[in-house]
């Protein structure tokens, strides 16, 4: 268990009051927590909630620890910082004791001594306990849902679809859909493209033929998942085509790492990227279920309802859901076969200088100031899916 002496109490006004205070100190980014000089030490706030409930909505600068059902099955009541955090600067400056606190936070954060011991937030506090004996450690009291109720402001939430130009008359969107007779679904059913994540959009050959839509959602490239779509603004727009048709008999599974790079591509540029087929629905929703169970390493089931969660209308045909399936039983067992062959920590960090943290990762605060149910994921809609058997 874990302990009231091993695991300290925050509350949120004084997580507040810290924040306030690193913004108020015109520290770099203040609005996205980042990192600030004031009288204390730096802070690393970790969210130890899913992934689909973190990508929901989080605390500004905090850092979502990775322990899916993968690691939390390995780790048999132990994981290590290479399992909960990808970014080796955190890790190394944990170890460097560099971090003079770390607030941890799930959705609702019960009292200390109530944490089970197979909870998240307890296995990343005995992590955080054999690699950084020397950083404080609090737990914040009430976790994401008192804190997002109370202080918003400091906040993130999946970005909805705002302020768009109003849709185009029938006459003009018909003038657009050249090329593309075949997208079936109704203007009114797509609405505007959603976002899957800050920099990957989903939406159907409509959407990709409205500039005014893409510039508005800070669209820099587009990938078109058809054979017949055209792409409208090549003299504007990145654009790359992967030509697969909607039937039984594509194979689209082989598309999948070339789309997945593309989409990396477009991220590491700073930029947005669009993926699209005719109606946004099969094929660039597949393309974009693929990208979450490599990129985040989640089950198709979990990355189904995120995706459905922001367009409920895709559906994948039966034959790309089976190639989902297969890629989900190479990715899981590629991420089971990485973990047991990863170095221990000190092993790795061995010999290498402690890299300049990134203002993601990090926000400023004195530690001198006083600290002292199961989380709950998003609603999920029933799924027929059936998914591989965990390693």
């Amino acid at each position: 268990m874990v302990t009231v002496e091993e695991l300290r109490e925050m509350d949120c006004s004084v997580l507040k009051r810290l924040m306030n205070r690193e913004e108020n100190s015109g520290g770099a980014g203040g609005s996205h927590g980042a990192v600030g000089l004031l009288s204390g030490g730096k802070c690393l706030l970790l969210d130890c909630r899913p992934f689909l409930a973190h990508s929901a909505g989080y605390i500004r600068g905090s850092v979502n620890v990775r322990c899916n059902t993968i690691v939390r099955r390995r780790a048999k009541g132990s994981v290590s910082l290479e399992q909960i955090l990808p970014a080796e600067e955190v890790r190394a400056r944990l170890r460097s004791g560099l971090y003079s606190a770390v607030i941890v936070y799930d959705e609702r954060s019960p009292r200390a001594e109530s944490l089970r011991e197979d909870s998240t937030v307890s296995l990343v506090v005995q992590a955080l306990r054999r690699n950084a004996e020397r950083t404080d450690i609090c737990l914040l009291k009430g976790g994401y849902e008192r804190f997002s109720s109370e202080y918003p402001e400091f906040c993130s939430k999946t970005k909805a679809l705002a302020a768009l130009p109003p849709a185009l008359p029938p006459s003009t969107a018909e003038s657009l859909d050249v090329g593309c007779s075949s997208c079936g679904t109704p203007l009114h059913d797509q609405g505007g493209p959603v976002e899957i994540l800050p920099f990957l959009y989903l939406g159907s050959a409509y959407h990709a033929a409205r500039r005014d839509m893409l510039d508005t959602l800070g669209i820099t490239a587009l990938l078109n998942v058809s054979s017949d779509c055209p792409n409208h603004f090549e003299g504007h727009y990145q654009y790359k085509c992967i030509p697969v048709e909607d039937n039984h008999k594509a194979d689209i599974s082989s598309w999948f790492m070339e789309a997945i790079e593309y989409i990396d591509a477009v991220k590491d540029c700073r930029g947005r990227v669009l993926v699209h087929c005719q109606a946004g629905i099969s094929r660039s929703a597949t393309i974009c279920l693929a990208y979450l169970m490599m990129k985040k390493r989640v089950r198709l089931e979990e990355a189904f309802e995120f995706v459905k969660q922001r367009r409920s209308i895709i559906s994948p045909n039966f034959s790309f859901m089976g190639q989902l399936l297969q890629f989900e039983s190479q990715v899981l067992a590629t991420s089971c076969a990485a973990e047991a062959a990863r170095p221990s920590g000190p092993l790795r960090e061995r010999g290498k200088a402690t890299p300049t943290p990134t203002s993601q990762f990090v926000f400023s605060f004195p530690v001198s100031v006083g600290v002292h149910a199961a989380p709950s994921s998003l609603p999920y809609l029933h799924s027929p899916i059936t998914t591989s058997p965990s390693c």
